[in-house]
């Protein structure tokens, strides 16, 4: 756990009062800068000591072996692995002859603010040498999301009481030792230094390094730039060997005077380029840097980002523990997304080397979501990534035997990189989940082209995938056997709810699109009687139902398994402590799945079916997973369990922010991280759209007094203000000043002249609140006296 003593409850910034060297990894994680193609983790300055360094470029990766106890037809041989690049975040200080080192001296102060409206980190340093000589040191970091290759530091040096000589060292440098990544000799053996060197060349000021993956022979170039100010003599030099440059800058300061530095950064990569273009593509991008200046910088910055909260911010009044979570949360979805620019959105962002910088349904499912609401521009980069792999994914298919495409479970350039069939390939649902972000991209934003594009080839090839998987029995109920749904300890069955219902919603809205776009369709090869065929198994998905219990089986004879002996067999997470041979046939729950399918398909089950369900698989989900807490706030917080459902949205908000699993050091959960404007937005503020309308329906816990969030729907931005009473909302912009809303079940015409106040809708549950297995309650809730004490 990450104490709250470090790091005040404030509402736009994330700050640490103390340096804790017990947790640098996760600050490093937490205080990370990227804009979805460069990701720089929240390092000190000076590079040591650290958790784990960190430079990424996003889909930047080696191939490493993937070894298998016993091989098997279609397991993939190779993986995947996010690269730690060239380091430019490095600027390392001498005072007279010491280094700067927190471990040495005296630690006066230290102080590090990520401010989420100027998208900056900043850290205030007051050092005292061994030998007694005093230093401040101020820098500001950033990524800019308006200069997609671009990075830069201000770094300002004060001598405090007495002259000293300041010698600054700013470096690049390539394969930097790393922590143990794998016990495989032969993976640690490519990951230790995966980059070599190409080419190197450098001015009095600056410089610029080439390298390339040893296996998988992408290309990428670091440069850097500097400029300088200081009262009086300064020396200033720059030398290069194939792994380090180094620019050195002397100077001599009394009491008062500063140093100021601004080194600038550049980024990019190639599997295609030719070495010279890649290498005057940074030195371009660089240039551009300077001529817009360390203040240009800045102002860009927050532009993007005042655009960027002015259509998404969400408000909570009454907690402000969320307030500063919400915001943290948004702001590093946008930073994961805003330039990845047709390149994936891993599970962990550019935050950290966890899961491998892969990326799983994670992202069509939790994170693309939120950015279709609140930054639709990133959400079609990210769907036109996932159609540049579709060709991959038809090869998968036929590698399998199957029509369609099957997308993988895990990857970063669209193989399939995960050699565990139950949990990886029996996980066909991701295929639904990505046709599902291709629809409610088209749905919610009113954009049709990304459909036209690229989306309409998707739907088609995994309706194909659908209909290859499943089957009609004699009695013409179609049927999915040998599938793995959300919950992992529920293995190769038949009939997963979820799954099932996801795979009718891809078929039919493969068969809608073909409709919509019937010359294109057929120049697919798509005829009228595939696409009867299509709603025909659509139509006929056999949804599992106990009328014995009146709950939905999450799949078939789920409710007629032995229950899971909770009172002895209770050490999480249980993949840990348990067999797979013991969990798969249990009633037992990993993370939400049968909730899961109520909340995207909402329409498909009664209130009573869904009070009843939450009811069910609330003693049964044992969330071993960072992406269940959010889906239970969404599903408790419906069915009027509010209180339940406000301790759930505490759990995904602070996973990282005070590190429930044990892990943020990794890098950050970013389905967690967008499950925390989940569970507010379609929680609390009871978000539907799968009936192809904006439906909101708000009911606030006892412990938010007002909740007011901002999306935007078909070129309008809708704001939503809601108290216990009752609820305003106020339209922006849009095609034509009007739009038609549901509220609490009735239709309702927005118009852009006014706003409209209407009665809150109470949510009465229908059953007690569920309690949860032994040691499986919400993981994290602030009392309502501490929340009083840090408003």
């Amino acid at each position: 756990m990450i104490a709250h003593d470090y790091f005040p409850i404030e509402p736009w910034q994330l700050r640490e009062t103390h340096l804790d060297l017990d947790l640098l990894g996760q600050t490093e994680s937490l205080f990370a800068l990227s804009n979805g193609h460069i990701g720089l983790r929240g390092n000190l300055d000076e590079g040591e000591p650290h958790g784990m360094p960190g430079t990424y470029l996003n889909s930047f990766y080696e191939v490493r072996p993937l070894p298998h106890a016993e091989a098997g037809y279609g397991y993939p041989q190779a993986g995947q692995t996010v690269v730690d690049v060239t380091n430019g975040k490095i600027i390392r200080l001498m005072v007279d002859d010491e280094p700067l080192d927190v471990r040495y001296g005296e630690l006066l102060d230290h102080e590090r603010i990520l401010d989420l409206r100027a998208g900056t980190l900043t850290r205030h340093i007051h050092w005292r040498s061994p030998a007694k000589k005093q230093v401040k040191v101020h820098s500001t970091r950033l990524v800019s999301l308006a200069h997609r290759s671009i990075a830069a530091i201000e770094y300002v040096v004060e001598a405090v009481d007495e002259f000293v000589r300041v010698t600054v060292q700013s470096e690049l440098v390539a394969n930097e030792d790393q922590p143990p990544t794998s016990d495989d000799p032969r993976v640690a053996a490519i990951l230790e230094n995966p980059l070599e060197a190409v080419e190197r060349e450098s001015t009095n000021t600056g410089a610029v390094l080439v390298h390339r993956t040893r296996a998988s022979g992408l290309m990428m170039a670091a440069a850097m730039d500097h400029e300088v100010e200081v009262p009086g003599r300064v020396q200033v030099s720059t030398m290069t060997i194939p792994d380090v440059a180094a620019t050195t800058i002397v100077c001599g300061l009394r009491p008062g005077q500063k140093l100021r530095i601004v080194k600038f950064l550049a980024y990019g990569w190639s599997s295609e380029r030719s070495r010279p273009a890649l290498r005057d593509q940074a030195i371009a991008a660089l240039t551009g840097a300077r001529y817009s200046g360390w203040q240009g910088l800045l102002d860009a910055q927050r532009a993007y980002l005042d655009e960027f909260w002015d259509g998404a911010d969400v408000e909570v009044d009454g907690d402000p523990d969320c307030q500063q979570a919400i915001r943290f949360a948004l702001f590093h979805l946008l930073q994961a997304s805003a330039r990845a620019e047709r390149r994936a959105i891993p599970s962990k962002g550019l935050t950290g080397t966890g899961y491998d910088g892969h990326t799983f349904w994670d992202s069509e499912s939790f994170i693309l979501p939120v950015l279709i609401y609140t930054a639709p521009h990133a959400a079609a980069d990210a769907l036109r990534w996932r159609a540049t792999t579709l060709d991959l994914a038809r090869q998968r298919a036929t590698e399998l035997g199957l029509s369609g495409a099957a997308f993988p479970w895990r990857t970063i350039r669209g193989q399939e990189c995960s050699g565990y069939w139950p949990a990886g390939t029996a996980a066909w649902h991701i295929n639904a989940d990505i046709a599902a972000a291709f629809e409610q991209y088209r749905m919610v934003t009113g954009d049709t082209s990304v459909e036209q594009e690229c989306g309409l080839e998707v739907l088609v090839e995994t309706a194909r995938l659908w209909r290859s998987l499943g089957h009609h029995d004699r009695h013409g109920v179609w049927h999915l056997s040998g599938v793995t749904g959300p919950d992992e300890y529920t293995a190769i069955v038949r009939d997963n709810v979820f799954t099932n219902l996801m795979a009718a919603h891809n078929l039919h809205s493969a068969a809608d699109a073909c409709a919509r776009h019937l010359e294109a369709a057929q120049e697919l090869g798509v005829t009228t009687e595939e696409m009867a065929a299509w709603r025909d198994a659509a139509d006929a998905a056999h949804i599992p139902y106990d009328e014995e219990l009146g709950v939905h089986p999450q799949c078939d004879g789920f409710t007629s398994a032995a229950e899971w002996d909770f009172e002895t067999r209770n050490a999480y997470p249980l993949l840990l402590h348990e067999p797979y041979v013991r969990l798969y046939p249990a009633q037992v729950v990993k993370q939400a799945d049968l909730l899961l399918a109520m909340q995207w398909r909402s329409h498909a089950f009664t209130a009573e079916q869904k009070a009843r369900n939450v009811d069910y698989y609330e003693r049964r989900t044992v969330r071993d997973s960072s992406l269940s807490a959010c889906t239970q706030a969404v599903m408790c917080a419906e069915v009027g369990h509010l209180e339940l459902a406000h301790d759930y949205t505490y759990e995904t908000a602070f996973v990282d922010l005070r590190d429930l699993h044990d892990n943020t050091r990794d890098g950050l959960h970013m389905a967690a991280l967008a499950g925390t404007w989940i569970a507010l937005v379609a929680g609390f503020g009871g978000l539907r759209d799968d009936a192809g309308v904006l439906s909101l329906d708000p009911a606030l816990p006892e412990g938010i007094s007002r909740l007011q969030f901002r999306v935007r729907w078909r070129g309008f931005r809708v704001t939503v203000d809601a108290n216990h009473d009752e609820v305003s909302y106020t339209l922006r912009d849009g095609p034509d000043g009007l739009l038609i809303i549901n509220h609490a079940g009735e239709d309702v015409e927005l118009s852009t002249r006014a706003s409209i106040t209407l009665p809150v809708r109470r949510r009465e549950p229908l059953l007690p609140t569920p309690t949860q297995p032994p040691g499986r309650a919400p993981n994290y809730r602030r009392t309502p006296q501490q929340n009083t004490a840090h408003s």
